[in-house]
């Protein structure tokens, strides 16, 4: 376990303490946050450092401010990935449509930004590891609840206390399994499994995305520069959750396997590529719906209360709003009750609003049917020549209120 600044007891003495759970990029972002407020701020991360690489991720809208706000701005915008091109085929691997990628996602070119998820939370970490605490390579273990505080002891087997507690740690939380029970209550499955992991880029690809289709199936090799390495992205059609496959590495490798097994165009060399990487990661497209974030002296961020899905492209867009979100209601509200359902006032419409997105995300990119697909290519071809379309209300839909300290 690393101790990234000193002893605990000398910085939280007068001060409210909270321990986030969590150091991807709500955890760091809420740090931020407040330690700007006054408060005294314990990260732990299970991970042993930040953690690095992962696909290129959206910042968008509202997420935009917060980033002004927080001073970052300029960093994300020199590690924008700039990506000119989205290409997509048909199953035998021939140009359907070429666009700008903002008329596909419905974004503002020259305003969203697009980085390396290593990149915003490495970005986020030199943000606030000189003012908070990080405990890496730990996590917790158990909580207990009382009209004090919350008594927390940690894999490590260290024992502290801390005023409040919030998860942001990710779709799969364990803080929120610990405290409102398991996921299956509050993951909605929308229907597909997906792995993404690197591989060389040997097509010569270069700022672009080029999408492969068929009925209920897609793989896009992603070129965020002109890098030696492409992300790839495999995703398809499943109804029910392939639970026991997800639990062993093997199994995601055989599942790929069979699902894109006569699949053309570059899919059977990514297949061969993701049976040897060391970076894959394969999950389910889903959804949390929960109807409270918080319980007593614990409250969820991100993706732990609201993860919307890549099919959205909006996850990291929601921690950026939701972690300044709670920061302001629990730095406007002593007490603790008062500012967690503060919170959920204030952004709940804005995750509704964004977590609909998937209804259109997932019907325009991932067609499960042969007349779908079709339908979807005719209003690809329209787009190309159509004028850019007003960006999607849902990604501005949050009006940030001042942030003030203690």
């Amino acid at each position: 376990m690393t101790f990234t600044v000193a002893s605990a007891d000398a910085r939280t003495a007068g001060r409210r303490s909270v321990l986030i759970c969590g150091a991807g990029i709500a955890g760091p972002a809420l740090a931020h946050w407040l330690h700007r407020a006054g408060f005294a701020v314990t990260v732990v991360e299970e991970a042993g450092t930040p953690r690095a690489g992962g696909y290129p991720i959206d910042i968008r809208g509202t997420a935009t401010e917060v980033v002004r706000r927080m001073g970052i701005l300029p960093r994300l915008r020199a590690a924008h990935i700039d990506s000119r091109r989205c290409t997509f085929l048909d199953a035998n691997g021939r140009e359907v449509a070429a666009l700008r990628p903002h008329k596909v996602v419905g974004g503002v070119e020259g305003a969203d930004l697009e980085v390396r998820r290593g990149d915003l939370a490495t970005v986020l970490h030199a943000l606030v590891r000189d003012d908070v605490e990080f405990l890496f390579d730990d996590s917790l273990h158990t909580l207990d609840q009382s009209a004090h505080g919350v008594d927390v002891t940690f894999r490590s087997g260290h024992r502290r206390t801390f005023d409040l507690v919030v998860g942001a740690d990710g779709m799969h939380s364990a803080t929120r399994e610990r405290v409102f029970g398991p996921e299956e209550h509050f993951q909605r499955h929308l229907g597909y499994c997906f792995a993404v992991f690197t591989m060389p880029n040997t097509l010569g690809l270069s700022h672009e995305v080029v999408l492969w289709n068929t009925p209920g199936r897609a793989a896009a090799l992603y070129a965020v520069g002109d890098d030696h390495r492409l992300h790839a992205f495999l995703t398809f059609h499943r109804p029910h959750p392939p639970l026991g496959a997800l639990r062993d590495p093997g199994a995601q490798r055989e599942l790929l396997a069979a699902a894109f097994a006569d699949a053309r165009w570059e899919v059977p060399a990514m297949v061969a590529a993701l049976r040897d990487a060391d970076d894959l990661f394969c999950d389910t497209a889903g959804q949390i719906r929960m109807p409270h974030w918080s319980a007593g002296r614990v409250a969820l961020v991100g993706d732990a209360a609201y993860a919307p899905s890549f099919l959205t492209g909006q996850g990291s867009s929601l921690a950026l709003a939701g972690a300044y979100m709670l920061a302001h209601a629990l730095a406007a509200h002593r007490d603790h009750t008062e500012a967690f359902a503060a919170y959920e006032r204030g952004v709940r419409g804005f995750v509704t609003l964004n977590q609909a997105l998937v209804d259109h995300g997932a019907a325009t990119l991932f067609p499960t049917t042969a007349r779908a697909l079709e339908q979807r290519d005719t209003r690809l071809r329209a787009l190309v020549t159509l004028p850019d379309t007003p960006p999607r209300r849902a990604h501005s839909a949050l009006a940030l209120p001042e942030f003030a300290r203690e």
